[in-house]
């Protein structure tokens, strides 16, 4: 790290305090004493995603996002609780340790969201995901609602 007063590299952390998806450290010169701050930007490591085709991706959690914001459009879901849902689902795929993940086994994680989420969102994103074609298809989808009192976190 250069000093922005004198430019010598030799810097040394004198405090560092993480903050949201930064780290934030109070710097001293070795040289001319100056003290100044950094914001340093954690970069995570997600897998690639492996599309139907075949051809590979980085993860973009914004995708993610712009999904359930489709799939909970006028439904009563707050920003905050997708953004819940999102770094949930960005987690698991951290802590995988995995360097690719199919795009079927993303959509999985993304319907086990929803499904915690709206009851209505999980189906409107299930009816695409999972192509359903005929009412049948879909009444299958909704059985398992069907027998119990409390399917997700919404009716």
């Amino acid at each position: 790290m250069h000093c922005p007063s004198c430019q010598h590299v030799d810097c040394k952390v004198i405090e560092s305090r993480p903050s949201d998806d930064r780290v934030r450290r109070r710097r001293q010169c070795q040289e001319c004493g100056e003290r100044f701050t950094t914001m340093e930007r954690i970069e995570y490591k997600y897998p690639q995603v492996v599309k139907k085709d075949g051809i590979r991706e980085p993860f973009d959690p914004a995708k993610i996002m712009a999904g359930f914001r489709l799939a909970c459009r006028k439904r009563p879901v707050t920003p905050e609780e997708l953004s819940l849902a999102v770094e949930r689902l960005s987690a698991k795929l951290r802590g995988t340790q995995v360097g690719e993940i199919p795009s079927a086994k993303l959509g999985k994680l993304v319907l086990e969201e929803l499904k915690e989420l709206d009851m209505v969102a999980y189906l409107r994103f299930a009816s695409v995901y999972l192509e359903i074609a005929s009412p049948d298809e879909f009444m299958d989808l909704l059985k398992p609602w069907m027998s119990t009192s409390r399917p997700g976190r919404r009716k």
